[in-house]
């Protein structure tokens, strides 16, 4: 038998990575979701036909949350990239250099770059760097304390906001987890509901920062 060391000098780098993204994409579990959004505050309309790989390790409540998130920032298709644009879920937990969302522009630059969860802080200013914006959508019962841990290491960070969503809207969202979705995204006065024409979620949010 060989050891990882020397099947990767064999093979090389990049192969090893290859074979390791593809061994993971293999063992996630693919989602489709057909999410309508009418930002109403922002006169964003549009229909979004999106694949969700669900890494092992990620529960349903952390995908939902990656999806609303998709859903408050796809207004910026519109009123940064004036429409050429293209708003996309990235490797998620497969690849911690990856945004869970990211919004790139006509010259693949990347203007909006969302994660979900509770990151560190070194992720979050490394991502500052690379994106024209950062955001943080936290949603786990333990979120304030770490938002307080990290807190004073972000205060000069301009283009980063942290949104909490409580944890509440965030189990309220479990009933549309599903492997086909059909859901209608409503952004209107600053509130985010989804509905799938059945039951319907008044999603809270609180901005941090």
């Amino acid at each position: 038998m060989f050891s990882a060391l020397v099947i990767q000098e064999l093979l090389g780098e990049s192969i090893i990575k290859y074979l390791s993204s593809l061994y993971m994409a293999i063992k996630s579990t693919i989602y489709k979701a057909h999410l309508a959004i009418a930002n109403i505050d922002l006169g964003y309309y549009a229909d979004h036909s999106l694949t969700l790989a669900r890494h092992p390790s990620e529960t349903d409540e952390r995908m939902m949350v990656r999806l609303i998130a998709l859903a408050l920032q796809a207004h910026q298709i519109q009123t940064v990239c004036q429409g050429d644009g293209i708003i996309a879920f990235g490797a998620g937990l497969s690849d911690a250099q990856e945004p869970d969302v990211s919004l790139r522009d006509f010259s693949d630059q990347i203007q909006c770059w969302i994660e979900v969860g509770q990151p560190e802080d070194r992720p979050i200013i490394k991502a500052c760097g690379k994106a024209r914006q950062v955001y943080v959508y936290a949603y786990h019962h333990a979120a304030e304390v770490w938002f307080k841990a990290i807190e004073n290491k972000l205060t000069r960070l301009k283009n980063l906001e942290i949104h909490r969503i409580t944890s509440a809207s965030a189990q309220g969202l479990l009933v549309f987890a599903k492997r086909s979705m059909q859901l209608q995204a409503t952004i209107l006065e600053g509130q985010l509901t989804i509905s799938d024409g059945q039951e319907s979620v008044d999603v809270q949010i609180e901005r941090w920062k």
